[in-house]
C-alpha cells in the first residue's frame, strides 16, 4: 500500500492535473493496446543494451590507456536514467494513464532531437558515441511511431480539461 502511495506521488509530480486520468478499460485491454505496448517493451530493452554497450565501449577504451571525457560520461548516465524514465512511463501507460502515455510519446521525439543536436557539436562526443546516439534516436523514434498509430491516438485522446 505504502509503495502505490509512493507512485501516485511520483504520478502526480509528472502528471498534474491529469494524474488520474485514464482510458477506457476496454481500450487499454485491447489486443492493439497490448501489442503495441510490448513491441515498445522490447525496443526500449534494446535502448538499454545500447547504453550498457555504449558504457562497455568506454571502459574498454579507458582500461586501454585512451582518455574518455567527463561529457561521455556524463552522456553515458543520461541515457540509462532516459531509459529508466521511459520504463516508468510505459509501465503506467500500460496501466491506462493517459499522462504516462502522453509523456512518452512526447519524450520518445524530444530525446532523439537533443541527442543529434549534440552531435552536431564538433568534438563533443568521440566518434563511436556519436554512433551510439544516431542508433539511441532511431529506436526511441521507432518506439514513437509504435505509439502514434491511429488505434492509440484514439484509445489515448487528451482528457477533457477538469470543470469543461
Amino acid at each position: 500500500m505504502e509503495r502505490e502511495h509512493l507512485l501516485l506521488a511520483v504520478d502526480r509530480l509528472a502528471a498534474g492535473r491529469t494524474a488520474a486520468a485514464r482510458i477506457d478499460e476496454v481500450a487499454r485491454t485491447d489486443p492493439r493496446t497490448r501489442t503495441a505496448f510490448t513491441r515498445v517493451t522490447w525496443l526500449l530493452l534494446a535502448e538499454f543494451v545500447i547504453g550498457a554497450a555504449a558504457v562497455a565501449e568506454a571502459v574498454a577504451r579507458t582500461r586501454t590507456g585512451e582518455r574518455v571525457s567527463p561529457v561521455v560520461w556524463w552522456r553515458l548516465v543520461v541515457i540509462f536514467a532516459i531509459a529508466t524514465t521511459l520504463f516508468y512511463f510505459v509501465w503506467r501507460a500500460r496501466l491506462g494513464l493517459w499522462w504516462a502515455y502522453s509523456r512518452l510519446r512526447l519524450f520518445c521525439v524530444v530525446f532523439p532531437v537533443v541527442a543529434i543536436s549534440t552531435c552536431l557539436v564538433p568534438g563533443l562526443y568521440p566518434t563511436w558515441m556519436v554512433e551510439e546516439q544516431l542508433l539511441f534516436s532511431a529506436v526511441l523514434l521507432v518506439v514513437w511511431r509504435v505509439l502514434s498509430t491511429p488505434f492509440l491516438r484514439e484509445a489515448y485522446a487528451r482528457p477533457p480539461k477538469p470543470g469543461a
